[in-house]
C-alpha cells in the first residue's frame, strides 16, 4: 500500500464540530426580552444594526430571527418603519418554540384557563365517539398510557405528564374525528405546559390515575355515557388542581 494512502487510514480523521445554535440562541433571547417587557407590545425594536452591535451577531442572524418571530405573530415587520411588536393576544401562544422560549411569563392563569375551556369544549364529545370508534389498538395504546401514569414515580412528575399528555393525544385520536386528530397536534404544547402545572399542584396523583382509568374502561365496554362523564371527571380534577396553584 503507498505510503500516502496507509497514512490516510491510520490518521484519525477530525471530528465534525457542532454547529452553533447563534441563531436559535439569539430568536430565544429576543422573545424573553419583549415578553419581559424591554420592548413591550407596541414598540419599535431596535434597528439592525444596533441588535448586530448589541448582541454581536451578524446581520444575516437578526433578519432570520426577526422572520421567525413574525412567522409565530409576536413581531411585524414594516417597510421603512422598523419592526413593531404586536399585542400579545396576536402571539401565536400553542407554538411549542414560544413556549419554550418564553416559559412561565406567558403560560399565566389565563392561557391555563383558555386550555381548560378549549379541553371542556372538545374532550367530552370526543370520549363518546371513542366510545363508538375506537379500534383495539386505540384501546391498547389508552390502556398503555394509563399504565405510565400509574406507574410513575411519585417524584417524577416529568414521567407523569408525559403519559398523561400522551394519554390525551390518544383519546383525540380514537375519537376518528380528522379535526380533533388535528387539533392534538396544535395544542400539545400548550395541554403539556397545563397538565405539568395542574399534576405540579398535588402531593398525589392517585384520583387522577383513577378517573382516567374509568375512561379507558368506559371505552373498552363501549359506553358512551360513562366516557363522558370520566372525561367530564378528569377536567373538574385538572380544573381543581389548577386552582390551587392560583
Amino acid at each position: 500500500m503507498p505510503a500516502t494512502a496507509a497514512r490516510a487510514f491510520s490518521e484519525p480523521k477530525p471530528q465534525s464540530r457542532p454547529k452553533p445554535r447563534v441563531g436559535r440562541d439569539f430568536v430565544a433571547a429576543l422573545a424573553r426580552l419583549i415578553v419581559e417587557d424591554r420592548f413591550p407590545p407596541g414598540s419599535t425594536l431596535p434597528r439592525e444594526q444596533d441588535l448586530c452591535s448589541e448582541f454581536a451577531i451578524s446581520r444575516t442572524v437578526v433578519r432570520e430571527a426577526l422572520k421567525t418571530l413574525e412567522s409565530k405573530g409576536v413581531v411585524r415587520s414594516r417597510p421603512r418603519a422598523g419592526t413593531l411588536v404586536r399585542e400579545r393576544v396576536e402571539w401565536n401562544l400553542l407554538d411549542a418554540d414560544l413556549l419554550d422560549w418564553m416559559g412561565d411569563a406567558v403560560v399565566d392563569s389565563e392561557l391555563l384557563a383558555s386550555v381548560l375551556e378549549a379541553r371542556r369544549a372538545v374532550e367530552p364529545f370526543a370520549a363518546e365517539l371513542a366510545a363508538n370508534r375506537a379500534s383495539l389498538s386505540d384501546v391498547a395504546a389508552l390502556y398503555r398510557a394509563w399504565e405510565a401514569m400509574r406507574d410513575a414515580r411519585p417524584d417524577d412528575n416529568a414521567a407523569f405528564t408525559a403519559a398523561d399528555v400522551e394519554f390525551h393525544r390518544v383519546l383525540l385520536h380514537a375519537s376518528g374525528n380528522r379535526v380533533f386528530i388535528q387539533l392534538s397536534g396544535v395544542i400539545d404544547a400548550a395541554l403539556t405546559r397545563a397538565l405539568d402545572r395542574a399534576n405540579r399542584s398535588v402531593h398525589t396523583h392517585q384520583e387522577t390515575v383513577e378517573v382516567h382509568g374509568r375512561l379507558v374502561e368506559a371505552l373498552r365496554m363501549r359506553d358512551r355515557e360513562a366516557a363522558r362523564k370520566a372525561s367530564e371527571d378528569i377536567l373538574a380534577t385538572a380544573a381543581r388542581d389548577l386552582k390551587q396553584m392560583e
